[in-house]
């Protein structure tokens, strides 16, 4: 077995035998740290500016190069966010598959990470700063998400029957799960809050016969959705628009929300929910379909992944636990009446995107630039993790107006797992 290599004084050698107060300390607080992460074997091996190395565990699979102190304060108080900035701002080089990067990072700051939890965030979600976020996020460019989402560009969770189906078979299969448990029906007037780029509307009038509309906040996503809804000539019985939910007006049969309301806020779900209640038929149902907490006293992720994500990915992204979800729901006069967790089909889908994702590493990075590319890739693969280890789950809850939809659902679940066509 290897053991950490530790050299005394190494860092007051870079100033070539003069230590000043600061090396001093930074030299103290370095040894301190390899010597604390020697006990835990990690398989990294961290190279500073000077030349000197420290292995902290057996057959390092890992390297980091800290070109300054300025990186070192990074690796010494690691955390997910910590971890994951120098490496996207480039200050800390990393050299190893992903899959090892991964690790080595949640090792780190899983015996490092304080472990005190602090409240939900409670950001202000007005409708300028929703939709400069929702810009952030979606509008990277569409050839960007099309290389490694489906070819439907569906950019949420798939529903896999077996772990051998492709991800466009899965995400095909996610969507008619959906539509299914609706109820969907031909003449029916469906809306679709947050439609990315218009699978499930498109889906849901070229298959199910409805009358769909979609809306979303995303310039890229709405010009595209209307591209692909013309070119299927579906543009008399389905439309996007560029549009705020808090917005649409009018009455529908069935309602969906995919992937959307880790969008709306912790202070405002019921004030959500509300408004979806407001545009549901009386015997109308709806859908949500959204990432919540694995945590019920948190909103956050452990480890500093929230800060992360936060800084870098989805701008004001709140994750609420499922029972807080039922709640506010229950409380804006809706009643859930079936609920499904598909965290697992979120891990499977994850791990498909990280496929896809490096597979086109070098068109990615032409097309976002390295650092976006950086973001992305550690932010699919943290996702992966996440979802695999249950910080997080993927909920969807069918629900209809409290007190006047459940006459139109029949007493058993049976009708949302029909018989496959011969």
């Amino acid at each position: 077995m290897r053991q950490a290599v530790v050299e005394p004084s190494s860092l007051s050698r870079s100033v070539r035998g003069i230590a000043s107060p600061a090396a001093l300390f930074w030299q103290r607080q370095f040894d301190r740290f390899v010597a604390r992460m020697r006990d835990h074997a990690i398989p990294l091996r961290v190279r500073l500016w000077n030349g000197f190395e420290a292995v902290l565990g057996d057959e390092p699979r890992v390297t980091f190069t800290i070109p300054s102190v300025a990186s070192l304060r990074q690796l010494i108080r690691p955390s997910l966010d910590r971890l994951g900035t120098a490496y996207v701002e480039g200050v800390m080089e990393v050299e190893g598959k992903l899959a090892d990067i991964l690790q080595v990072a949640i090792r780190l700051a899983a015996h490092s990470a304080p472990r005190t939890r602090r409240g939900p965030r409670m950001f202000r979600h007005t409708r300028a700063a929703d939709a400069e976020a929702i810009r952030y996020h979606y509008d990277v460019s569409n050839q960007f998400y099309a290389l490694w989402l489906d070819t439907n560009m569906v950019y949420s969770c798939a529903y896999f029957r077996s772990p051998q189906d492709s991800l466009e078979t899965a995400q095909i299969q996610k969507i008619d799960h959906i539509l299914v448990k609706l109820r969907v029906k031909p003449g029916d007037r469906l809306l679709d809050i947050g439609c990315g780029w218009g699978a499930l509307v498109m889906r849901a009038a070229e298959k199910f016969g409805a009358r769909a509309v979609g809306v979303t906040l995303s310039p890229n996503q709405y010009e595209l959705a209307r591209e692909r809804i013309a070119a299927a000539g579906l543009a008399d019985r389905c439309e996007v628009r560029l549009e705020d939910y808090r917005d649409v007006t009018g009455k529908f049969d069935r309602i969906a929300s995919v992937g959307m309301f880790e969008h709306v806020g912790l202070q405002h779900l019921r004030e959500y929910f509300a408004k979806i209640r407001s545009l549901l038929q009386d015997e109308g149902t709806v859908m949500n379909h959204g990432i919540t907490s694995g945590d019920p006293d948190s909103a956050e992720s452990p480890l500093g992944a929230s800060d992360y994500i936060e800084r870098y990915v989805f701008p004001h992204g709140e994750l609420p636990h499922i029972s807080r979800t039922l709640y506010e729901m229950c409380a804006a006069g809706l009643e859930p009446v079936d609920v499904e967790n598909l965290r697992r089909h979120y891990a499977l889908t994850l791990t498909h995107w990280c496929e896809r994702f490096e597979a086109h590493d070098q068109q990615l990075r032409e097309i976002a630039g390295d650092k976006r590319w950086r973001i992305w890739r550690m932010y699919l693969a943290g996702c992966a993790y996440a979802f695999a280890q249950e910080w997080t789950a993927l909920h969807q809850i069918l629900a209809v107006k409290a007190g006047s939809g459940t006459r139109a659902l029949p007493l058993t679940r049976d009708y949302m797992y029909p018989s496959p066509s011969p």
